[in-house]
């Protein structure tokens, strides 16, 4: 397998000076491709702090943090977007654009891509239709379910392609159901597109969808569990 995020002794801070307060505490990990895993931990202990650094969303400070087998760690924005762009990202408030439709949300991720607008639109399209979606290509989010608008950051994340899906808490505003549909919504487009997912979560329903649970508290993986 490819590993598609190698983490060395990374530390990260917040602030400068005085308020310079350390959030992550010499952090070690590996991803591979088609890999499904669920990172746990308590409220503040620096899931979504990791999370981002590995989308290239903030800037890795110290130790090594490689993504695709290019490093961050003092790598220039040009070099940081290009690594974007093999990431979808799915966050629990949806950041869906609300002056948007579904197929032109979900369109907005092929932007950075060599798409014409023609195959973009299609492209999108199919993506709903494989969400569920396909009789809501024209909705706008106001008139969509908190299901349904994770349905189509669902399908704005996968449609590009990406080697990596990173999930912050992608459940935490959906019933039982909804919440598993969309797990494994996600588990199977991934898989079938051969991508890895990270999943930060606190919901202890969706575990068995992952390939490996860590634990991160007070800024440090402390435990690492297979699953059968």
């Amino acid at each position: 397998m490819t590993t598609i995020i190698n983490i060395k002794n990374l530390d990260f801070f917040f602030g400068q000076g005085a308020l310079r307060k350390q959030t992550l505490f010499d952090i070690n990990l590996s991803l591979e491709g088609g890999e499904v895993t669920i990172m746990k931990g308590p409220s503040g202990s620096g899931k979504t702090t990791l999370l981002t650094l590995m989308g290239g969303l903030r800037s890795p400070q110290t130790g090594s943090l490689r993504v695709l087998d290019r490093e961050l760690v003092g790598a220039s924005q040009s070099q940081v977007v290009k690594i974007r762009r093999n990431i979808g990202y799915i966050f629990q408030a949806h950041n869906l654009l609300k002056s948007l439709t579904a197929r032109q949300n979900v369109q907005m991720s092929l932007e950075l891509h060599d798409f014409t607008q023609r195959e973009a639109k299609k492209r999108s399209i199919e993506m709903l239709e494989a969400v569920g979606l396909g009789d809501r290509v024209d909705y706008y989010p106001e008139a969509l379910s908190g299901g349904q608008k994770q349905r189509v950051a669902i399908a704005r994340a996968l449609v590009s392609h990406p080697k990596m899906v990173l999930a912050d808490e992608p459940t935490a505003a959906l019933d039982s159901k909804s919440g598993r549909d969309v797990v494994e919504l996600m588990q199977g487009l991934a898989q079938e597109q051969g991508c890895t997912i990270l999943i930060v979560t606190h919901d202890n329903r969706i575990l068995d969808v992952a390939d490996r649970i860590i634990h991160l508290e007070d800024g440090r993986l402390s435990q690492e569990t297979l699953t059968v």
